[in-house]
């Protein structure tokens, strides 16, 4: 313990100008005769660690001990850096933040930062996340309830491999037991999670790398949807069809070209055209005016008077 206080205290140093003894006590949760002490233990040990007295006095490093900044570039430390702060206050990772500390130390102090990132835990829960992460760490199997794109909730047993971060979305990429197949679990459509206590021994390989963009197949069906939203919407609609063709009308309206993939399969563009009420129009083609218009008829009967 008291080797990676030693440890993460010269980074610490590293990373800042000066820093007071209280502050160096408080933060390691030791006494300010301990922090003396280990100040002592540095020393000897052959860092240059420098005294500062007065009402702002503390402890430094000597600017001629920094670490070698050309060991990465400053874009490349810059975005490490912000990367490594934002998973460390998803998962409450103090070994992250350390690293992230440690890269600073190799950072111009002039230099600007270009990249501000909060990752977030978005849908999941942040406890959740932090679950399935010690899971993958010591090899233990999972137990939990999942509901597919289709609505089915099936019991599932898996060894989880790793968590994915894409899409704006939590995956979890898991061996399952169940289908005895690898696959990727959406972390919002997980409940009812089980961690065991029982560990699994293979060595599962990591997901292969996808493309971001769809890549439909050669007999994948494919229709061209044209939509209309209304002025309030506009900004509701360049999020969901950003990467979609746009053109703006006179009276502020947006018209919105897209393609659908595997239609008429591919119903997921229809809770999100329902999710914009009367500022969404669908223009193109009738079978999707069709299914739009069946879908409100069924909503507006649940709501008859009985």
């Amino acid at each position: 313990m008291k080797l990676e206080r030693l440890i993460s205290m010269v980074y610490m140093l590293l990373n800042h100008e000066i820093v007071s003894a209280p502050a160096l006590a408080e933060r390691y949760g030791v006494s300010v005769r301990t922090i003396y002490r280990d100040i002592e233990t540095i020393c000897a040990a052959g860092i240059p660690v420098v005294s500062y007295h007065g009402a702002n006095g503390g402890f430094g490093i000597m600017e001629e001990y920094k670490m070698e900044r050309s060991l990465l570039g400053a874009h490349d430390v810059g975005a490490l850096v912000t990367v490594l702060k934002s998973m460390s206050a998803v998962f409450d990772d103090e070994r992250a933040l350390e690293t992230a500390y440690k890269l600073q130390t190799i950072q111009e102090r002039h230099e600007r930062p270009s990249l501000s990132m909060e990752i977030g835990a978005g849908r999941a829960d942040p406890a959740m996340l932090r679950a399935l992460r010690a899971a993958i760490r010591d090899g233990r199997v999972l137990r939990f309830a999942y509901v597919n794109a289709k609505g089915e909730k099936t019991d599932r047993e898996a060894e989880p491999v790793t968590l994915m971060y894409k899409y704006d979305t939590w995956y979890l990429y898991a061996f399952c037991r169940t289908r005895n197949d690898y696959r990727e679990f959406k972390l919002s459509r997980i409940v009812n999670l089980e961690e065991t206590t029982e560990r699994f021994r293979r060595k599962h390989p990591l997901p292969p790398e996808s493309r971001h963009e769809h890549m439909p197949h050669a007999e994948e069906s494919c229709t061209e949807a044209v939509l209309r939203f209304s002025a309030p919407a506009l900004a509701r609609a360049l999020d969901f069809f950003h990467r979609s063709e746009k053109s703006f009308n006179p009276d502020g309206s947006l018209t919105v070209r897209t393609k659908l993939y595997g239609y008429p399969e591919a119903q997921w563009i229809v809770p999100i055209l329902l999710s914009f009420g009367s500022d969404a129009e669908v223009l193109e083609p009738p079978e999707l005016r069709q299914a739009l218009r069946e879908q409100l008829l069924r909503t507006l009967q649940r709501y008859e008077p009985k």
